[in-house]
């Protein structure tokens, strides 16, 4: 049998091989905080691709960018009940704001916060606050927001990508006057992630609805784009729901209708994470290796300059720079030829 770049292969332990093409491409690293990864420039160079495209197509589909704060009082998540179930064992916990010595060398937590704050598992309950403020009049509505961000979830076993303490992601948030508008909105991103997934990195995806179990806490419905794996094993690529008014009551998010009354809105919440680039590695990588989708390559070319001495040196790199100018004015997938 011919040797491999990888070992072991994708045939004798598949879970090892994924991990190991991860450390020959260069992609991310364990960190010194339990769960969490380095992600290095050439893994962070195809997120900022994907990030890119599903930006482009966020926009495209009348969505703003917006940032929300990364801490969330406890007593937000406890509005909606399904909400904080599901996400109780997840959830990390600030308790203090500062450090003191303890007389050894050592710090030890000061100052206890009058509320715990959570580290966001995801923001529905912080940004539905403020969208009740935002909110007054059906004339407000739709509410179209798109946040990118990380997350934190407490999670016992990780793996790199697929699944870690701390990813990132982008969550689209929206509010609307209608039940009907609300869950067009949430089949329309169903759709966004889909064609990204089937296009952009070549990924077969079949679009469904989750069953109850596998729901999002607190949502009425939730939909999936689920991708087969080499191992033959689905893998959950992104999803969007349809919040109903669930958390729209939890945060008293109001408007006045075109009649003169008030109403609850109806919400959505929809995401994407870095657990596409672990999709990416699974469906393409083989035992020699990393393989990616051209449109979400971190580069297309690379040129290996070969010279025996300075003379010739000074010869190809002019040759290369010049070479390397040209291709980079070429496009590709309407975007520069990356070299």
């Amino acid at each position: 049998m011919a040797d491999t770049a990888i070992t072991p292969t994708r045939s004798e332990n598949y879970p090892e091989w994924y991990q190991q093409v991860i450390v020959a491409a260069d992609m991310a690293e364990n960190s010194p905080v339990r769960g969490c990864m380095v992600i290095k420039p050439w893994g962070y160079a195809v997120w900022e691709n994907m990030q890119a495209v599903l930006d482009r197509k966020f926009k495209d589909t009348g969505h703003v960018n917006a940032y929300f704060p990364l801490l969330i009082p406890l007593s937000f998540l406890e509005k909606e009940a399904a909400h904080v179930e599901g996400f109780a064992k997840e959830c990390a916990v600030v308790t203090h704001h500062r450090l003191k010595g303890d007389g050894t060398g050592k710090l030890i937590p000061d100052g206890e916060l009058e509320e715990p704050l959570i580290i966001r598992p995801t923001s529905e309950t912080i940004i539905g606050h403020q969208f009740a403020k935002w909110v007054k009049s059906y004339r407000d509505l739709p509410i179209l927001v798109n946040q990118w961000c990380n997350v934190m979830r407490w999670e016992m076993r990780t793996r790199m990508f697929l699944r870690t303490a701390e990813f990132l992601w982008q969550e689209g948030h929206t509010v609307h006057a209608t039940a009907q508008e609300a869950q067009q909105e949430t089949l329309q991103m169903l759709d966004v992630y889909s064609d990204f997934a089937e296009k952009y990195m070549a990924m077969p995806v079949i679009k469904g609805m989750k069953t109850s179990d596998e729901r999002f806490p607190g949502a009425v419905d939730t939909y999936t784009i689920e991708a087969m794996m080499q191992d033959r094993k689905a893998l959950q690529a992104g999803t969007s729901h349809f919040l109903g008014q669930n958390f729209a009551k939890a945060s008293e998010i109001k408007y006045l209708s075109a009649e003169g009354k008030e109403e609850f809105a109806w919400t959505t919440s929809w995401g994407v994470s870095t657990r596409l680039i672990g999709g990416l590695i699974m469906t393409h990588s083989d035992d020699n290796g990393f393989v990616v989708p051209p449109r979400i390559a971190p580069l297309h070319v690379v040129i290996l300059p070969i010279y025996r001495n300075d003379e010739e040196k000074t010869q190809v790199l002019e040759y290369v720079q010049n070479l390397a100018k040209e291709l980079k004015q070429q496009n590709y997938s309407d975007s520069a030829v990356r070299v």
